[in-house]
């Protein structure tokens, strides 16, 4: 069993959407876990909402956490996976081993959720879901 951290700025939606698709998807293979440089301290609704309904996955013990919290964890590592924006100057965070570090450069949804109606936010939500989902499974048939 691989443990894999993905971590973004708010560990509110993207970090969030993609340790839910590998522990529900690939729980047989890998554990994931999820974490933000700047944790907004939970998980966005709209987000939530969205898996739980849409995808039946339990997000009872999902969190926004801080990544600082896995640097002297016991939990050892195999891959650590950004899915920040650097387009849009999100800062992401850097862990020690840079070898281990995967980025995906994918755009937050939170921002545009704000002013979405509902429509248009199940659009966003499910956009930057099934890009994740797409990400990770070409990630992992390259494993």
């Amino acid at each position: 069993m691989k443990n894999i951290l993905f971590v973004c700025t708010g560990n509110s939606a993207r970090s969030i959407i993609a340790e839910s698709i590998i522990n529900n998807e690939f729980k047989d293979k890998f554990k994931a876990y999820s974490a933000g440089s700047n944790p907004s301290g939970k998980i966005n609704e709209d987000i939530k909402e969205f898996i739980e309904k849409n995808k039946n996955y339990d997000l009872s013990g999902y969190n926004s956490k801080n990544f600082e919290d896995f640097l002297n964890n016991e939990i050892k590592m195999d891959h650590v996976v950004t899915v920040c924006n650097n387009a849009n100057n999100e800062v992401c965070p850097i862990w020690p081993e840079k070898s281990q570090i995967i980025h995906w450069d994918i755009e937050d949804p939170v921002s545009k959720l704000k002013d979405a109606n509902n429509e248009e936010k199940q659009i966003i939500i499910r956009n930057t879901f099934n890009n994740i989902s797409t990400k990770i499974n070409n990630w992992l048939n390259e494993k």
